[in-house]
């Protein structure tokens, strides 16, 4: 005698379906940041790091992958170490604030409040990076802190 087979659970199609979209995620986030390491008005490590978190829910494998990558590894292990941001990256992340600042006034020309608070947020922002600790001098041995 056969039996019917077991209808799969909706509750585990569910968290397969999650699980998939983090990773789908995850990959958007690393092609981001792929692009953005290749124009200059473009961020990489932001997106990095949001693929990084979102393969930590996806894929471990993934996530491991993205930690020990030569690349992207060092960059990704600083921050969940430290929430250090090296200085490159702190002078490429302002400077393209400054950059998209000016495009912005160029460009949309906006009138004196707008561009008052648009300035206020990306002062904000780059005072946030430019607070981050530099990264130690540690090795990146201890790759899930």
């Amino acid at each position: 005698m056969m039996l019917p087979p077991v209808p799969q659970r909706p509750l585990l199609r569910r968290m397969r379906l999650v699980r998939a979209g983090w990773i789908v995620l995850g990959g958007l986030f690393v092609g981001l940041g792929v692009i953005g390491a290749l124009l200059p008005v473009m961020p990489t490590t932001i997106f990095i790091i949001l693929a990084a978190a979102c393969f930590a829910r996806g894929s471990p494998r993934l996530e491991r992958w993205l930690l020990h990558h030569p690349q992207f590894g060092p960059t990704l292990v600083a921050w969940r170490r430290d929430g250090a941001i090296g200085r490159r990256a702190k002078a490429m992340a302002c400077g393209g604030i400054a950059f998209g600042y000016l495009l912005f006034v160029v460009g949309a020309r906006p009138g004196i409040g707008l561009a008052t608070l648009v300035a206020a947020l990306m002062t904000a922002c780059a005072a946030y990076i430019l607070t981050r600790p530099l990264p130690s001098d540690r090795g990146g041995s201890d790759l899930r802190a």
